[in-house]
């Protein structure tokens, strides 16, 4: 894989021997984020888990204190009540029937989360093969489905980020923008990283973070070292 001139560049500031503490990976990853747009700085943790068991499944959600400096548009699907409440915390779309009519006859996709409230489920679940695969399906979990639709809606458009591992046990997770600064990106890894330590399993023996990177987008890996006895 050939790449550009400021990723080769910005390879050479990193010393590939060396495990960083968090806040110099930060400072380090935003001085790669060399690109004429602001880079996303993401965070990449691959734990000592076996995700194939279900007792080691590692999800959730957490509200970064900074945000993601990401616009999340929201699309509530609830009636009568409901739907007023979510119009009045700012969801950018809201309906019914008719929502799930648009998106299944006109492959409708322009929002980032859908909320809903229980009493919906069973509308919504037909959309699964349409949702699922775009990870847009409302799950409890991780709180899009809820009576409590303001505070879904706040706590999304504040920077309620989710977490979950994949079939390799990694998570990858947004944390910010390269434009936020050091001090602010710190807040906000320190949020997910300990948030998923207090999301172990039970199950899950030996060593819980086997390894973690930081990057911006367009930017090489930084290996971080993480001082928890995890």
């Amino acid at each position: 894989m050939k790449h550009g001139k400021n990723y080769i560049d910005s390879k050479k500031l990193i010393d590939k021997t060396k495990q960083y503490e968090g806040p110099e990976a930060i400072a380090l990853a935003v001085q790669t984020a060399k690109s004429k747009f602001d880079e996303t700085i993401e965070l990449h943790v691959k734990l000592g888990i076996d995700p194939r068991h279900a007792d080691q499944q590692v999800r959730g959600v957490v509200v970064l204190p900074n945000g993601t400096g990401k616009t999340v548009r929201v699309l509530a699907i609830c009636k009568g009540a409901k739907a007023d409440e979510a119009q009045a915390a700012g969801a950018d779309y809201v309906g019914g029937d008719e929502m799930v009519q648009k998106i299944q006859q006109e492959n409708w996709f322009d929002y980032d989360v859908i909320v809903t409230t229980p009493d919906m489920m069973g509308v919504v679940g037909r959309l699964g093969k349409l949702l699922g695969p775009k990870g847009l399906m409302p799950n409890p979990k991780s709180g899009t489905v809820t009576m409590d639709i303001t505070r879904a809606i706040h706590d999304i458009k504040a920077g309620k980020v989710e977490y979950r591992v994949d079939k390799q046990a990694i998570c990858h997770v947004p944390f910010g923008k390269a434009s936020f600064g050091v001090e602010k990106l710190t807040e906000n890894y320190n949020t997910i990283m300990d948030a998923l330590l207090k999301a172990k399993p039970a199950a899950a023996k030996g060593v819980y973070f086997r390894s973690i990177y930081i990057a911006s987008t367009m930017g090489p890996g930084i290996k971080v070292v993480y001082k928890v006895n995890a």
